[in-house]
């Protein structure tokens, strides 16, 4: 890997599972969805993964209902499972299509009322990550709010999947004069914490030249795995909520751009750690 390209930043073991579905959603779903185990440890390995973390990944994520095995003599060869091909699907449509560009706004809220007892912890937890993944900030216990009214038809559906539709009320429509708009937006996202992960992620990145096909690989994939945390921690709101020089634009731009120019290199370096 050239010099100044990035290196994995996480803890191993959390580092290593999140780092395979980088891979497999990138260069493994694109394929079939079908991949040999010595190829994914050969490519988590680039990435300074060692092959028993890469293994216990392979074997977590398989028990999470992502992957199936198969055994041909020696060999192990996975699949993904139709949950596992629906959760990369959705991830990367969310990753590439996140910040694409700028997008209007009617001036119209949806302002969603979804309490949860704290005693029902996975099921608060389960609602807030549905909830995040949908651009939703929460400026106050049990209240949840965005400012984009399209957004109903989804929210629908996971208060529908989580059996919580009996004890939710949503309303969508211009906010009244009541209040002040900023206020709740800095209550309802670290929207300074999304700024500075910004302005490091185009420090980070916008200066690293692969000098190899294999180090176009590990630096799209690092390059990936920092850009899908930002659909879970910025709400993507409208230019009109924004402040002048907002970030996001500039990193989305860098994102694309660098995914573009070492798709084929980091393509090319994968094909070469598969047997086929």
């Amino acid at each position: 890997m050239a010099a100044d390209a990035p290196r994995p930043r996480e803890k191993p073991g959390a580092g290593a599972r999140s780092l395979l579905l980088t891979v497999l959603g990138e260069f493994v779903l694109p394929r079939g969805g079908q991949v040999w185990t010595g190829t994914l440890v050969t490519a988590l390995g680039t990435l300074g993964v060692e092959e028993k973390s890469a293994r216990q990944a392979l074997s977590r994520t398989a028990a999470e209902g992502l992957l199936e095995p198969a055994r041909h003599g020696r060999r192990v060869r996975w699949s993904l499972t139709g949950a596992g091909d629906r959760l990369l699907r959705e991830g990367t449509e969310r990753i590439y299509g996140f910040m694409r560009g700028p997008h209007d706004w009617d001036g119209r809220w949806l302002v969603l009322t979804a309490a949860v007892p704290e005693t029902q912890r996975r099921l608060r937890h389960r609602l807030r990550t549905r909830l995040t993944w949908l651009g939703l900030g929460s400026p106050a216990p049990g209240l949840w709010v965005i400012p984009d009214a399209s957004k109903a038809a989804a929210v629908r559906d996971v208060l529908r999947e989580l059996h919580l539709d009996g004890r939710a009320f949503a309303w969508t429509g211009p906010a009244a004069d009541i209040g002040d708009t900023g206020e709740l937006i800095m209550a309802a996202w670290d929207l300074g914490d999304v700024e500075k992960r910004y302005l490091r992620f185009i420090e980070r990145f916008e200066r690293v030249t692969p000098g190899s096909d294999l180090d176009a690989f590990a630096s799209q994939v690092l390059l990936i795995q920092e850009w899908r945390r930002f659909p879970f921690l910025d709400p993507d709101l409208p230019a009109e909520l924004l402040q002048p020089g907002w970030p996001g634009p500039r990193a989305a731009a860098v994102f694309h751009d660098l995914r573009n120019r070492w798709h084929r290199r980091a393509q090319a370096a994968y094909d070469a750690m598969d047997p086929g």
